[in-house]
């Protein structure tokens, strides 16, 4: 893995911070690592990038991700057949860090960290260049087990929060949180079957009554108006699936006209999201 020095500046709060300035709110892609394969997904995320995306999350693939739906269970199961490992999604980032700065968050189930070794990953996760990470199952009791140390290697623990969270687990979570907050639009697995839900607003107002974090809104959004919507109430929109079924779809093209497709696809939610 390479052992560039890249800056200790947190550059989600850096990116965040400049986009309040002029009140724009933040576009999050997600896609994920390795898929169709590393090559492919390196072309892919670059192109994101130039297209204007403020953040980028990367799946790290894994063989049991039961808060996914089948189009980023598909993706996972492409990118470990082509040989992804949390090695190369690191030496990934690592690769992108040579040409860009765009923030980017390890979105990942427990199991494949615990393999690695916790604070190995924290650290070589640092080392190549990312800048958070969000552990979709890790319960937030046992979160805070581990904050401390990657607080120290200024990774930011990332919190995911759900519509159907009580009162209480939403100030619970909302106070610990970091960088941003990616909160759910509605309920079930990721996908764009369903349109985000109508009281998303309403989901961000109580979250914000807590924290100064930014609140970011995913789930179900497909179309620049779905973007444009989400973010006329939130601080940033966080677009997956769509992203995800488009590289599916294309994935046997060669890995510029591959990444030209997927740059195409996101301008009009980056330009929505950015009105």
């Amino acid at each position: 893995m390479s052992t560039a020095n890249h800056s200790t500046t947190c550059r989600i709060d850096t990116t965040f911070s400049k986009l309040s300035e002029s009140s724009t709110p933040a576009f999050v892609a997600y896609v994920s690592a390795g898929d169709p394969t590393l090559e492919k997904c390196l072309a892919i995320i670059r192109s994101i990038a130039d297209a204007g995306a403020d953040v980028i999350e990367l799946g790290v693939p894994f063989s049991d991700p039961l808060a996914d739906g089948a189009v980023n269970q598909l993706a996972a199961d492409r990118a470990l057949k082509a040989g992804c490992t949390l090695a190369k999604v690191l030496d990934l980032i690592s690769d992108f860090r040579t040409t860009h700065q765009t923030p980017i968050v390890l979105f990942t189930y427990l199991n494949p960290i615990f393999t690695y070794g916790y604070e190995k990953f924290v650290v070589d996760a640092k080392q190549a260049g990312a800048d958070g990470v969000l552990l979709l199952d890790l319960p937030p009791d046992e979160a805070k087990l581990n904050k401390e140390f990657a607080e120290k290697h200024e990774l930011k623990n990332i919190t995911l929060i759900a519509p159907t969270s009580p009162a209480e687990r939403i100030e619970s979570l909302a106070k610990q949180s970091q960088g941003f907050i990616y909160a759910l639009s509605r309920t079930g697995v990721t996908g764009a079957q369903a349109a985000p839900s109508q009281s998303i607003g309403a989901t961000v107002h109580a979250i914000k009554q807590h924290t100064d974090v930014p609140v970011c809104v995913g789930f179900g959004i497909n179309t620049p108006d779905q973007a444009a919507m989400v973010a006329s109430v939130s601080d940033g929109v966080i677009v997956g699936s769509a992203i995800v079924n488009q590289i599916a779809e294309n994935a046997d093209k060669s890995p510029q006209e591959l990444a030209t497709i997927i740059g195409t696809f996101v301008k009009p939610l980056i330009d929505a999201t950015h009105q």
